[in-house]
């Protein structure tokens, strides 16, 4: 009597990269930067979805400044040189909620479905969607400044300051990415996510410095402020666009920022495995 041996079952798909089984490795950046690329693709044929990163900024600065600016400063282009660097942190973490919208959506439509059927890491689509999204708020920033310098704003820094406040402003973005990612992962409905992005939000951006020295509120508030990682990211790109203090703030923007991704990226990615 003879046996017949049976061929082992292959771990991946025919044709897929080496290690696509396993699910780790290198092959997730690639992985990611592929569908990062997918995000970008989709935005440049629907522009409209770069207006919450592009107009809204720049709605922002001209009403704080145009209209609150006098009252709070006495003089709009003095506020304009306290405001735009408090503007720029503050409209990457809104554009952070939008990250959480836009996942939920994509999670309500199927496409993570499709994703999961591809031979490709699990945190690849999470990956992907921050960095195409990261992209966005790096073209938001250089927007951003560009139109301050046609307002008036003056920057005491060369390009390397320049480029490290944009550095800076975007390694807490990428952190916030990942809160409201996690969110995304609990909440199904895209507009729920969108207004509980909203309630995080604002406290963090107004209940900061960003548009107005701390030594202006109440005891109790500037508690808070103090201790805000977005009073300290906002002081950090001040120090590095205007000048003063720079190591502190920016140690401590940077260790918020690691703290905040080291909690929540885990988080994320277990929520969307066991969401998928």
């Amino acid at each position: 009597m003879t046996t017949t041996a049976t061929a082992p079952v292959p771990t991946t798909l025919p044709g897929s990269p080496p290690g696509a089984g396993a699910r780790h490795g290198p092959s997730t950046l690639r992985h990611a930067a592929t569908l990062a690329w997918r995000g970008l693709v989709k935005t440049i044929h629907s522009p409209e979805a770069l207006i919450d990163v592009t107009l809204q900024p720049v709605i922002f600065l001209l009403l704080f400044v145009y209209v609150f600016g006098g009252a709070i400063a006495g003089d709009t282009s003095a506020y304009l040189q306290f405001a735009l660097p408090g503007v720029l942190v503050q409209t990457v973490i809104f554009a952070s909620a939008g990250t959480g919208t836009g996942l939920a959506d994509d999670l309500h439509t199927g496409i993570f479905d499709r994703f999961r059927s591809l031979p490709i890491s699990r945190a690849a689509p999470l990956l992907g969607a921050i960095g195409a999204d990261l992209a966005r708020y790096a073209t938001s920033g250089v927007i951003m400044l560009v139109f301050g310098a046609l307002l008036g704003f003056r920057t005491s820094a060369g390009p390397a300051g320049i480029v490290a406040a944009l550095l800076l402003v975007m390694a807490f973005a990428f952190a916030l990415c990942w809160v409201f990612t996690a969110l995304a992962m609990v909440v199904k409905d895209p507009r729920s996510v969108q207004g509980l992005g909203a309630l995080i939000s604002l406290p963090l951006t107004f209940g900061s410095n960003v548009f107005v020295p701390a030594s202006t509120m109440p005891g109790w508030l500037q508690g808070w402020v103090d201790v805000n990682p977005v009073s300290k990211t906002a002081d950090a790109v001040r120090g590095l666009l205007l000048g003063g203090p720079v190591a502190g703030p920016a140690g401590t923007a940077l260790l918020w920022a690691a703290g905040i991704t080291l909690v929540f990226a885990p988080i994320a990615v277990t929520l969307y495995r066991r969401r998928t």
